[in-house]
């Protein structure tokens, strides 16, 4: 069943994410998840059809994060206009580095308080 997961802003472009299965979205017969943007949406399977059978992932919401993560830096890279410029803006390690490091990176500058805004005298 497709499944409207939410609207959000990549650098200012309202993208959709949608979750469904490859009878919603025929595209998802080669991937688990991609980027059209044509169409300004975000596409994630709901893996249902994997779940239980052998190779499959045993954290499912965990993996379709990282799925999502994956597809909206595809998203950031276009509306930045890097992917029109770059070979490395539309390579797929690249963009799936940035997507399985981000959370790390996110923590760490966190932690560094790099992620708060600075006051007068820093």
């Amino acid at each position: 069943m497709k499944n409207i997961l939410r609207v959000v802003s990549v650098l200012g472009t309202p993208y959709t994410i949608y979750q469904g299965t490859t009878l919603d979205f025929p595209d998802l017969c080669d991937c688990d998840g991609y980027c059209d943007t044509t169409i300004k949406a975000i596409v994630v399977s709901d893996m249902t059809e994997n779940a239980g059978k052998p190779g499959a992932k045993a954290d499912l919401m965990h993996y379709q994060r990282k799925v999502i993560r994956h597809e909206l830096t595809h998203a950031l890279l276009f509306e930045s206009g890097l992917s029109n410029d770059s070979s490395w803006a539309e390579n797929e390690e690249v963009v799936d580095w940035i997507a399985i490091q981000f959370p790390k990176l996110e923590a760490l500058f966190s932690q560094a308080g790099c992620n708060e805004p600075l006051k007068e005298g820093d």
